[in-house]
């Protein structure tokens, strides 16, 4: 396949064009859907060669679909453009992504910082599945700097965090955070699943290796499943080799989905972000919230952190708190009928996850539906939750 010419453009043409062009056998315009587990070869040392080309990660050497498939190689081109890597790696799953990340750069005897706020089966995947191998692991509040450095320790090898975590939507600076840990000889791994490549890049502020949940904004239609790792060529090569092992890769199929939706990221990232901006301040001003957290608002606790970095807005993602407790969680929850109550996010549709474990908080994944439709039905829905207060 060859890419289709991109440099030097804008965000959004590197979206539409990066790592595509014109299929060289079928003249497609499209970027097909190679649905196949194996490629054929003409002779035993074209095969031969081939497999030597795959071993020795050269582009377009196509093997086995766990090692490479065209259609997934178009994704990880254009991935890799938009984050400004040198390369990146697809996985099944962001999950998968994470994992194959983490493990490529850390083993037994080694320790690694994380955030105490963080979604729970990235924590579960540091503490029990990597505790269990023997990496030690250290939970800290990373939005403090002095935390983050008064826990390393000389065996540390990574520093993890999500650009905004998950579910608390706290905000950390990632550029202070990349100098403490590589003046400690460490990596630091960023999860920016909840803005993307186009409100934020992380290694262009220092951070090693990026990844995300592509499931969620990246392809952006809530009908796939995939993983994104970018970073500098030796630490994704590492990242290759771990999951050609392991056998995380994803399906054509679902690369091809992920692909489609990258087309119109930029314009899906300003509509969440406009649209999350609107509903937040709505929601800050009811009476019948208790608090909101946004980064886009002033009353966020780093906001002022945010705007350092977030220059095209501050992404579809928000938590609030009604007055009240997990009545009045349920019962606005039962009440919005633009926002279905489902876990994901980064979907067009508005999705609502109440959280009666974490203190009945309400994570809101913004979607892009118009905006004064989704005020007013969080405006009903809160009214049917504060006719619920006293209700045990």
């Amino acid at each position: 396949m060859n890419a289709g010419g991109s440099e030097g453009a804008g965000l959004a043409t590197r979206a539409i064009h990066a790592g595509e062009g014109t299929d060289p056998h079928t003249r497609a315009h499209a970027v097909p859907i190679y649905q196949t587990a194996t490629f054929a070869f003409d002779s035993a040392e074209a095969e031969e060669n081939a497999a030597e080309r795959v071993l020795a990660r050269e582009p377009d050497a196509f093997l086995y679909t766990r090692a490479g498939n065209p259609t997934t190689d178009a994704l990880q081109r254009k991935v890799a453009d938009l984050e400004g890597a040198d390369e990146s790696l697809i996985c099944s799953s962001g999950m998968a992504a994470l994992a194959t990340a983490v493990l490529s750069v850390l083993n037994a005897g080694d320790h690694c910082v994380i955030p105490e706020d963080i979604y729970m089966g990235t924590g579960i995947l540091f503490d029990d599945a990597l505790g269990s191998k023997g990496v030690r692991v250290t939970r800290v509040d990373t939005t403090d700097q002095a935390a983050v450095e008064a826990a390393i320790r000389p065996n540390t090898k990574a520093v993890f965090v999500e650009s905004i975590s998950n579910p608390h939507m706290l905000f950390s600076d990632v550029e202070a955070l990349a100098r403490l840990a590589h003046a400690n000889q460490a990596l630091l791994i960023v999860d920016n699943t909840f803005l993307s490549p186009v409100l934020f890049r992380p290694l262009e502020y220092g951070a090693d290796l990026v990844v995300h949940s592509a499931t969620k904004y990246l392809s952006g239609h809530g009908d796939t499943v995939a993983g994104t790792i970018a970073g500098r060529k030796e630490l994704v090569d590492r990242a290759h080799h771990y999951q050609e092992v392991i056998g995380g890769a994803p399906s054509p199929f679902n690369s091809w989905l992920v692909l489609r939706g990258i087309h119109t990221l930029p314009m899906r990232m300003r509509a969440h972000s406009d649209n999350a901006l609107r509903l937040a301040r709505f929601l800050d001003d009811h009476d019948a919230v208790e608090w909101v957290r946004y980064v886009g608002l002033g009353s966020h606790p780093q906001h002022e952190a945010a705007r350092r970095y977030l220059h095209q807005g501050f992404g579809g993602m928000l938590t609030m708190r009604l007055r009240g407790g997990e009545a009045e969680m349920s019962a606005f929850a039962g009440a919005v009928r633009l926002g279905a109550i489902a876990v994901s996010l980064g979907d067009l549709k508005t999705l609502v996850n109440p959280m009666a474990k974490h203190d009945c908080i309400i994570r809101v994944s913004v979607g892009c539906e118009d905006p004064e439709d989704l005020i007013g039905d969080f405006g009903s829905a809160l009214s049917a939750a504060a006719a619920t207060a006293g209700v045990v």
